[in-house]
């Protein structure tokens, strides 16, 4: 297993601003660590300069504590599984994933072993002779998978392996693929787009933009506990609300949004919540599961967080609810019920005090 260590990386080409900008992440050995964000924020990038593809314009590259920074692709000893998974056509399953042992001159009977046991962690023992243009998408991505695990790569790096999966495939396979790296204890990079994928698969994530870093943590963490206004909004759906810090204890920090609603938030070491300070404009994240909904009779008045409902959409186990307020939407996800609020009601809403979290606006 292979721990590997950037330190300040930072890609910048001729004319424009920084694709990575002075990034350092530490992925742990045996760790499954996803680079997730939107498209054009220098994951693919980040993955790439960690193979040897793209050179850093600056900043360093190490595995193990060796620099690997001006070191070539070959010399890694990376697997890599590419979006397109990068097969041989007219080869047979056995073919592709022995490549790499080819190149490394693999005595045969090695070379036999390890091919079987590559296959045997993917689930292709029997697909061996089947050449590649007869394979599903979902086998064609285990193979890509195979030949990347049977050199025994110190990290393995995965680009987007699921995009051209459809989406029931995808959620199939992305489990295979998480229990093919634990068994096999590989140290493993990822990336995607896809926040469902992330969450699912993770022991880490890495939510950059624009290529920047924005949060590293447990996806259960960057859920709950988003760091940015970006974050807040990028993983699932949230709430994200203009409020100004009134005061703050030694746990809690007293917020007014913009209605004159007062809410406390927790205020924890570490987090954005510990630094703020009295007057500061700041943001509260509300997710839409952490809100109880009441219809109200009268009208609505500053201070009370109410809010007149726009759609009600039933989705089976909740309803999903849009709410006008301040000039905004509010969204709010409640369980299914009797008395469920319609189009036109004025509800108050209560947020868990637990989940009322503050991020950096």
């Amino acid at each position: 297993m292979t721990r590997v260590y950037l330190n300040g990386i930072t890609k910048t080409y001729s004319g424009a601003k920084p694709s990575v900008s002075d990034l350092t992440l530490t992925i742990e050995d045996g760790e499954l660590f996803t680079l997730l964000g939107p498209s054009g924020c220098g994951k693919s990038t980040t993955l790439r300069m960690v193979a040897g593809f793209i050179q850093p314009t600056s900043g360093s590259i190490h595995f193990d504590g060796k620099d690997v920074t001006n070191m070539a692709p070959n010399k890694r000893d990376t697997g890599m599984v590419f979006q397109n998974y990068a097969l041989f056509p007219h080869m047979t399953v056995r073919g592709n994933v022995a490549y790499g042992l080819n190149m490394r001159k693999v005595t045969k009977p090695d070379k036999k072993r390890r091919i079987d046991q590559a296959l045997a962690q993917v689930g292709l023992e029997e697909f061996g002779d089947r050449r590649i243009d007869r394979l599903s998408g979902g086998q064609q991505q285990r193979v890509a998978l195979a030949r990347a695990l049977v050199i025994s790569p110190k990290a393995l790096l995965l680009d987007e392996p699921l995009s051209n999966l459809d989406a029931k495939l995808r959620e199939e396979t992305r489990a295979e693929i998480r229990s093919t790296q634990q068994a096999a204890g590989t140290t493993c990079l990822y990336v995607t787009h896809d926040q469902a994928e992330a969450m699912a698969m993770s022991d880490r994530v890495a939510v950059l933009n624009e290529g920047k870093l924005h949060q590293v943590a447990s996806p259960r963490e960057v859920y709950s506990q988003p760091a940015t206004s970006f974050v807040a909004r990028f993983i699932g759906r949230s709430n994200v609300l203009p409020c100004t810090v009134l005061g703050h204890e030694k746990t809690t920090v007293s917020i007014k949004l913009a209605d004159g609603t007062i809410l406390n938030a927790p205020r924890i070491d570490g987090t954005y919540s510990a630094g703020v300070v009295v007057g500061e404009e700041a943001a509260v994240s509300l997710r839409p599961e952490s809100i109880r909904l009441s219809v109200i009779e009268g009208r609505e008045e500053p201070g009370n967080f109410t809010g007149r409902v726009l759609t009600s959409e039933f989705t089976g186990a909740v309803n999903v609810y849009e709410i006008a307020w301040q000039g905004m939407k509010i969204v709010v996800s409640a369980p299914d019920s009797f008395n469920r609020a319609e189009p036109g009601d004025l509800v108050s809403m209560q947020p868990d005090q637990d989940r009322v979290w503050m991020v950096q606006p």
